[in-house]
């Protein structure tokens, strides 16, 4: 069966990569993936994969091989692009002005798709029931995952398991690699705006000053990290916009700041929240401003079962060999496969998508991120040797 998933990927290959370029060309952001849907739509009904449409523009394929009832594992990948202006000067480059796949959901939506083609040719030939979640809004609060999973694409059937890649530019072509335990952060969102008084630059003395109160906020929520948490346990808070005043002589009358929260532990997770907001209070307050504040809850950490994980990996060595299979480092990053894998075993690993030698080493989210297209066929073969043996 692995020479004939390997087989029908090289067979394939081109193919696949011209639906990558078409995916690439089109990118539509999170909860607007209309085009893309259609396109996943159209070719699993060409293939003959019955689907069913969910959150507006997810969609989930079905195949059955044999002895269906014997299991069922998903598979999944999100669809959305991000707000970038793509920089590379390529023939697939984004006609979409001002967005941009630049975090490869492109490539991980052919990866699904060329594992479906592959998996429905071979379906007599392996046992069990493998769903396909094609997955909108990864990038954007409150992450397509939690919206699918209350509109019931863990049942009618149930995964007992359930797998996803993402690439990795860091990683060269060809590799894989996966962590069991904990491997990605809770991500949550901080705005916050403070008032008060402006007034004229020359005369300070009758203002609060909200950019001098910022400043000192910035400073002191940073000791609620340093301070509070255990350094051992990681965690991160970083202030990232910074928006007030439009002129050299004017004191504003308001800063509006924004900033992302990523923690590995929930309990401690939901005590910086209090800290943040009790903190960013009571000194805009003694500094004669007023404040206010939301967290945006987002995505709670990615867990990746243990015993899952460890099967999962040695697969994986059967597949691409024992030296081009790593362990995942701890990350800091989010991923909203983490509803998933709260609710089922999951595991969440990479696709090594770099070519240092071809100067492919750009990293995601950045508007010169690209892959070495190699990577696709590792990952679709990966997709379906998985799905038949785990």
């Amino acid at each position: 069966m692995l020479q004939k998933i390997q087989s029908l990927v090289e067979k394939n290959n081109a193919y696949f990569i011209d639906i990558r370029h078409h995916l690439h060309a089109h990118p539509e952001l999170s909860f607007e993936e209309f085009n893309t849907s259609a396109f996943i739509q159209d070719k699993l009904t060409e293939w003959g994969i019955p689907f069913d449409v969910k959150a507006t523009t997810g969609v989930i394929g079905l195949i059955k091989g044999k002895n269906p009832e014997k299991s069922v594992i998903a598979l999944r990948a999100d669809m959305d692009a991000l707000p970038i202006i793509e920089e590379n000067e390529v023939s697939y480059k984004s006609t979409i002005p001002g967005v941009m796949h630049a975090c490869g959901h492109d490539v991980h939506t052919t990866c699904l798709l060329g594992a479906a083609k592959i998996l429905n040719e071979t379906k007599d030939e392996w046992e069990g029931t493998i769903k396909l979640i094609f997955q909108p809004g990864e990038e954007k609060n409150p992450g397509g995952a939690s919206i699918l999973i209350q509109e019931g694409v863990l049942e009618n059937p149930a995964p007992e398991k359930i797998f996803a890649l993402h690439v990795h530019p860091g990683m060269e072509t060809g590799t894989f690699s996966f962590r069991g335990g904990m491997v990605m952060a809770s991500a949550d969102e901080i705005y916050i705006t403070i008032n008060c008084k402006g007034g004229h630059a020359a005369a300070p003395h009758l203002t609060a000053d909200p950019i001098l109160i910022a400043s000192h906020l910035i400073i002191c929520l940073q000791q609620i990290i340093s301070r509070n948490n255990n350094p051992f346990n990681p965690s991160v808070l970083s202030i990232t916009a910074i928006n007030a005043g439009n002129t050299t002589n004017v004191i504003p009358s308001e800063v509006k700041l924004m900033g992302t929260f990523r923690a590995m532990n929930e309990e401690w997770r939901f005590k910086a929240h209090e800290l943040i907001s009790k903190h960013t209070h009571n000194l805009v307050e003694t500094m004669g401003a007023t404040a206010s504040i939301k967290i945006d809850v987002g995505y709670p950490f990615v867990f990746n079962n243990e015993e899952l994980s460890t099967k999962t990996r040695s697969i994986a060595e059967e597949y691409a060999g024992k030296e081009n299979v790593s362990e995942t480092e701890l990350r800091m990053g989010a991923e909203d496969f983490a509803y998933y894998s709260h609710k089922i075993p999951g595991c969440f690993f990479r696709l090594g998508a770099g070519n240092k030698s071809k100067g492919i080493t750009s990293n995601v989210h950045t508007p010169t991120f690209d892959i070495d297209e190699d990577a696709i066929k590792h990952g679709i073969g990966m997709l379906c040797w998985i799905a038949v043996n785990a």
